[in-house]
């Protein structure tokens, strides 16, 4: 199996999802098909079928968090020194060249990413343009409205 690279931010919100899961909604669903069998005929009971099915989500994104965190490479921004190139973790200041723009992202897990709030897939094309270059290097990405271009004003690891 190989790794997953993960923050530890990314890490630590996992494993209390992971916690959620166990400690709250799963207990929580056990008791809707305790109550929903006590109501008697199951082959015609929509209650039961919607908590068996809930209790199948949440059995899967229990499995599945638990073995991302079973294979997950755990790095913290802070400790990278990747000589000022950008790596897993780094948060980057960009300027879009067409419209002259600025933004600025992290480069994150596949489990972590949110736009919104800057935080991009390290498998999203703009993040793979991105991996390997320098401050001041200009980055091509294939976007649906074509190729966009992108120079590196900063490489930051926090």
């Amino acid at each position: 199996m190989s790794t997953i690279p993960l923050t530890k931010r990314g890490a630590d919100k996992l494993r209390d999802e992971l916690q959620r899961l166990k400690s709250v909604e799963r207990p929580a669903v056990i008791n809707s098909i305790a109550e929903a069998r006590a109501q008697g005929d199951l082959s015609e009971n929509a209650e039961y079928d919607a908590a068996k099915e809930k209790q199948g989500f949440i059995e899967g994104r229990i499995a599945d968090i638990e073995s991302k965190l079973a294979a997950a490479q755990v790095i913290d921004p802070s400790g990278v020194d990747a000589e000022g190139r950008i790596v897993f973790a780094a948060t980057v200041e960009l300027e879009d060249l067409a419209s002259g723009a600025s933004v600025t992202y992290q480069i994150v897990g596949d489990d972590e990413a949110d736009l919104e709030h800057g935080l991009i897939s390290i498998s999203s094309p703009i993040a793979r343009a991105l991996i390997g270059k320098s401050e001041g290097d200009v980055a091509s990405v294939q976007a649906p409205s074509g190729v966009r271009k992108y120079e590196i004003i900063s490489v930051r690891y926090v």
